[in-house]
């Protein structure tokens, strides 16, 4: 069973966003944000064995290629869901790729990305994205 968590939203590349409350400036549009992979996508992967990140500090066009996730049967590109800034890496992904396997939506979170609120309204939300994966 794939596990989809209802406060997020989701991309039919199967990167996940959600919002991190904490860094949240309405008056400017703009909100943090915390990028993975669903369940469902390391299902897929199997056991990761490695994960390129990218800089902090990097501006990324929405769809570009932000990352890289390796398992013993393949490696899978992740890609922004939306235009914005890198502010964060999970650097104990480095040390510990199979964080990605155990905690999805947890400890394996991939990137922080500070992007507009307005940008994020096209992704899919947990009903929609359950319906893509049951398809």
């Amino acid at each position: 069973m794939n596990k989809v968590l209802e406060d997020l939203q989701y991309t039919e590349s199967h990167e996940w966003l959600g919002v991190d409350s904490e860094y949240t400036d309405h008056a400017a549009d703009e909100a943090v944000y915390t990028l993975g992979i669903t369940d469902y996508a390391q299902q897929n992967l199997g056991d990761v064995v490695f994960v390129e990140l990218p800089e902090v500090g990097v501006t990324e066009e929405k769809a570009k290629e932000i990352a890289v996730v390796e398992s013993v049967k393949s490696a899978s590109d992740i890609y922004i869901p939306v235009s914005g800034t890198i502010v964060a890496v999970n650097q104990a992904l480095l040390d510990q790729p199979e964080m990605i396997n155990k905690e999805p939506y947890g400890a394996g979170w991939i990137v922080k990305i500070k992007a507009k609120i307005a940008d994020v309204s096209g992704l899919l939300d947990a009903e929609h994205y359950t319906r893509l994966v049951n398809a």
